[in-house]
């Protein structure tokens, strides 16, 4: 039998995929009904968990150990959050999924909440995403209209709801506890841990928190059967298919699926169609922009036998294979698997500009290396690309990093001092030469886009 190439993506060239008369036709809520009617919640938990489905939306936490931290006790009400805050730069997967095929998200949930002992769950949608929002609720609609959301889903006596919630444009509440806290109509900031959400999640309760491709690839796991969807991945404990998004400077830009444990430089040449222009790949992020940097003219070095990338010693970073292991060893991560390509074009000072200029607006100020840090890195960067840095300040900008990371209750300080230092570290000739020459070099000062038009050099 021929592995299926297409599982999460398989209805989204259908017309009018997001209804419910077409998702049915081509087999949505059939794994639901099989699952609420003829399988016990343990049975569904045992294949998510040797599916070994990572999770999508960032942190790769296997789904199945997630699901078997709750031990609710017999007065608690669980809860399911689905985190569709997708606020990540470069980041823009999960949208597909609600805004093309809600149906399969939707069934995802209704299986999770039996498997899990939840009754209710909460999608929580970055509050941009409008017509994610909309197809969202539609869909919502139409499953209660069917009897498939309810006091009695397919006729079975366990009552599931889904309730769609908007967020209000804060990044932070794409890290889970502050997610919790905007759900429940706090100020969304992140919580201390422990306890975890497993523990004290949505209104105290336990609740199990995870991201939209994860929770819609339940039904497939199902269907195929955990061992099964496993090996459709080509890595050890990293199974099955997922959407990897490409943007930037590719022919084909976009959202694919394929294995996990395909290569960077498959996605790049075999599914993005190549380099824009045919102008040489001068370096990657990843995983979203919280994810450091790769280049495609530094080697992997792992000499020693036991190292997890020992077979890959002195191949190219991006001829390793995309896993959330392999690529922590590689000293990156794979974050929500969306990569941001560039060519020779870029300066990379410009490029760490942009970034610290977003995570400054987002830090939500709750903690102070994160809150001063963040400044510090902008007011630092706009020196060195404006002619007022000097090359100490390379040095300096990578000392704060340092202190930065580990010293605040989330991952967010983390998350922006990690690409930092990798840029620092794997660009430092471009930030000393900025230094050193006065600022960028000319065509890269994007803070002011009509320079070249002042001075006579548009194209």
């Amino acid at each position: 039998m021929a592995e299926p190439q297409k599982l999460l993506t398989a209805r989204y060239d259908l017309p009018e995929s997001w209804t419910l008369a077409v998702a049915e036709k081509h087999g949505a809520y059939k794994i639901a009904r099989r699952a609420l009617t003829m399988m016990q919640p343990q049975q569904i938990k045992d294949e998510v968990k040797t599916a070994a489905i990572r999770g999508r939306g960032g942190a790769g936490f296997p789904a199945g150990m997630k699901w078997g931290f709750l031990a609710p006790k017999p007065t608690d009400q669980v809860y399911l959050v689905v985190n569709g805050d997708e606020s990540e730069p470069g980041t823009f997967k999960d949208r597909s999924i609600m805004e093309l095929d809600p149906h399969r998200l939707i069934e995802g949930c209704i299986v999770t909440c039996y498997a899990t002992g939840a009754h209710v769950a909460y999608i929580y949608v970055r509050g941009e995403l409008g017509f994610s929002i909309q197809r969202l609720e539609a869909a919502v609609e139409e499953a209660r209209k069917a009897g498939y959301l309810g006091e009695r889903p397919f006729g079975k006596a366990y009552p599931v709801q889904v309730h769609i919630h908007s967020g209000a444009g804060a990044y932070i509440c794409g890290e889970e506890t502050a997610l919790l806290n905007s759900l429940e109509g706090k100020r969304g900031e992140p919580r201390l841990k422990p306890p975890f959400p497993a523990i004290s999640g949505a209104f105290g309760m336990p609740t199990v928190v995870n991201n939209v491709e994860t929770i819609a690839s339940v039904p497939d796991i199902l269907e195929l059967g955990g061992e099964r969807w496993a090996k459709l991945g080509k890595l050890p404990g990293d199974g099955g298919l997922r959407l990897y998004g490409v943007s930037g400077h590719v022919k084909r830009p976009g959202i694919y699926e394929a294995p996990v444990g395909i290569t960077m430089r498959e996605l790049i040449d075999h599914y993005a169609g190549g380099m824009l222009n045919d102008r040489p790949l001068k370096a990657v992020i990843p995983g979203g922009s919280s994810t450091p940097v790769l280049r495609p003219d530094w080697k992997v070095d792992a000499p020693a036998a036991d190292h997890p990338l020992h077979a890959w010693h002195g191949q190219s970073e991006i001829d390793v294979p995309m896993g959330v292991d392999t690529y922590r060893a590689l000293g990156t991560m794979l974050g929500t698997c969306c990569a941001i390509v560039m060519d020779d074009s870029v300066n990379m000072v410009d490029v760490t500009r942009n970034l610290m200029r977003f995570y400054k607006h987002e830090s939500c100020g709750q903690c102070t290396p994160c809150r001063e840090g963040s400044g510090w890195f902008v007011d630092i960067l706009e020196n060195l690309c404006n002619g007022n840095g000097k090359v100490e300040d390379v040095e300096l900008i990578a000392s704060i990093a340092n202190n930065v990371m580990g010293n605040t209750i989330c991952a967010f300080a983390d998350g922006m001092a990690m690409p930092l230092l990798g840029l620092v570290r794997k660009f430092r000739e471009e930030f000393v030469a900025a230094a050193q020459a006065g600022g960028l070099p000319e065509g890269t000062r994007h803070d002011n886009p009509t320079r070249a038009l002042v001075e006579g050099k548009a194209a």
